[in-house]
């Protein structure tokens, strides 16, 4: 068998038949370079415990077995790629573990201690459901350095009263700071994207909301920009409308791109104190 971590992946994928599938929502990194920059994003991993979701050919799982983490987890569904991954491990024995599942039913949490961090290329289909469960428990991790269709790393990272700013961003902005920190062509991936990727860098803040807070910004952030050509008054009737919106101190006119993430945390907090 070939070394596994000099066998260029183009030839990985060919041995193993691993076909990018678009029901997988798989773009596969091939360039080392551009592996190496996304795991060095990351910051200095000494100590840390990295979970990878969807390894695929394991480009990124090299890069990231040739920093200084602890260890890296790596979270595949698709048996061709754990075919894969598995001649990884038995490379890397002592650092490197493979977990079949589906991470969007999975608690990662529980795979790793803290310090611990989560570095992907996530699959299309699933990297925002993925990012909101994660939103949901950041206080369990360090840092989250993971790439998305440019779109939504645009929409994670936009700034109010711009066209991006929506539920994301302001679930994102409230628990993390986040920074769009690299743009990555379709050339550099197979097959190629219509589209650019990015990769964005999500730090949490030391303060957490509780879960019945979370879940109060949730539905708040679903009322407001569900119906974002809506004033306020009107969006958020079902949640309490002029009334929530006289305790937060916001006028009823104005419409969700507007407020800023502290206009949303006084709605969320509002809103939690109505219903607890």
């Amino acid at each position: 068998m070939a070394d596994p971590v000099q066998e260029p992946l183009r030839e990985v994928i060919a041995r193993h038949g691993l076909d990018a599938r678009k029901a997988l929502g798989q773009h596969f990194l091939l360039d080392p370079g551009i592996t190496a920059r996304i795991a060095a994003l990351a910051g200095d991993l000494t100590g840390r415990h990295v979970i990878e979701v969807g390894p695929g050919p394991g480009g990124l799982t090299r890069s990231l077995l040739a920093t200084p983490a602890t260890s890296v987890t790596a979270v595949e569904i698709d048996r061709r790629a754990v075919a894969v991954i598995e001649e990884l491990v038995a490379h890397f024995p002592d650092r490197l573990r493979l977990v079949e599942a589906d991470a969007t039913r999975r608690d990662l949490t529980e795979l790793c201690p803290a310090p611990r961090q989560i570095v992907a290329n996530l699959p299309y289909n699933v990297g925002t459901p993925l990012l909101v469960g994660w939103l949901r428990q950041a206080a369990s991790w360090e840092r989250l350095t993971l790439m998305f269709q440019m779109e939504v790393g645009e929409r994670i990272c936009a700034a109010p009263d711009t066209d991006h700013y929506g539920r994301l961003a302001v679930l994102a902005q409230w628990t993390c700071q986040a920074s769009l920190v690299m743009r990555i062509p379709p050339g550099a991936f197979s097959p190629p994207p219509k589209v650019y990727s990015a990769v964005v860098s999500l730090i949490p803040h030391a303060a957490q909301p509780e879960p019945a807070l979370f879940r109060a910004m949730e539905q708040v952030t679903a009322a407001a920009f569900g119906q974002r050509r809506k004033m306020l008054r009107g969006s958020l009737r079902a949640i309490g409308g002029e009334a929530l919106l006289g305790e937060a101190g916001i006028a009823g006119e104005r419409r969700a791109e507007t407020l800023s993430i502290a206009e949303f945390d006084r709605l969320a907090r509002c809103h939690a104190a109505r219903t607890a």
